[in-house]
């Protein structure tokens, strides 16, 4: 939950936190960075410590740099506000049956920030996916919410979790 206060924080401020995407451009082909680059500032910048937390840790497996810059990008597709945010992480930690009674359904009214912060997963795969981008990194973008119940047992389990490790404290 610090973690989400801190995002919180970083999202409210990211107007005056420098934004240096040289290293997402360096990472992404075009097409990925295009889709970078629809991202609100305060994403970007998100994307950009998850991937620092990434390399610091010595992860540089092409597929997890993608994902690490791209695994919200499905949030584009309906747009919500801070306060938005806050209520669907409250809710989801709080009462996650009604979480995922409210998440069911389009993305509109007073609805959508609980459908956005549960199907944005899947949207941003279609989205990566469309850009053609390999599988796993479509896989490791749709899963990014999805919790091992087991110790990572291949590859990409082991990255899912890298990327989940960053992504909570980013």
């Amino acid at each position: 939950m610090i973690g989400r206060v801190r995002q919180t924080l970083q999202a409210t401020f990211a107007w005056v936190l420098p934004l240096d995407e040289r290293c997402a451009k360096l990472y992404l082909s075009e097409a990925q960075f295009a889709l970078f680059k629809t991202m609100r500032r305060s994403e970007r910048q998100h994307h950009l410590r998850v991937l620092e937390k990434l390399l610091k840790k010595g992860q540089n497996h092409p597929a997890l740099i993608t994902a690490a810059l791209l695994h919200d990008v499905g949030k584009t597709r309906a747009r919500f506000t801070i306060i938005e945010r806050i209520l669907a992480v409250l809710v989801k930690k709080f009462l996650p049956h009604q979480f995922e009674t409210w998440a069911n359904g389009e993305a509109k009214g007073w609805k959508q920030p609980f459908v956005v912060s549960a199907k944005h997963p899947e949207w941003g795969a279609e989205m990566v996916a469309m850009a053609g981008d390999d599988a796993m990194v479509v896989e490791l973008i749709r899963q990014h919410q999805n919790r091992l119940k087991h110790p990572p047992a291949n590859e990409f389990e082991d990255l899912l979790v890298a990327l989940q490790a960053s992504d909570d404290v980013s």
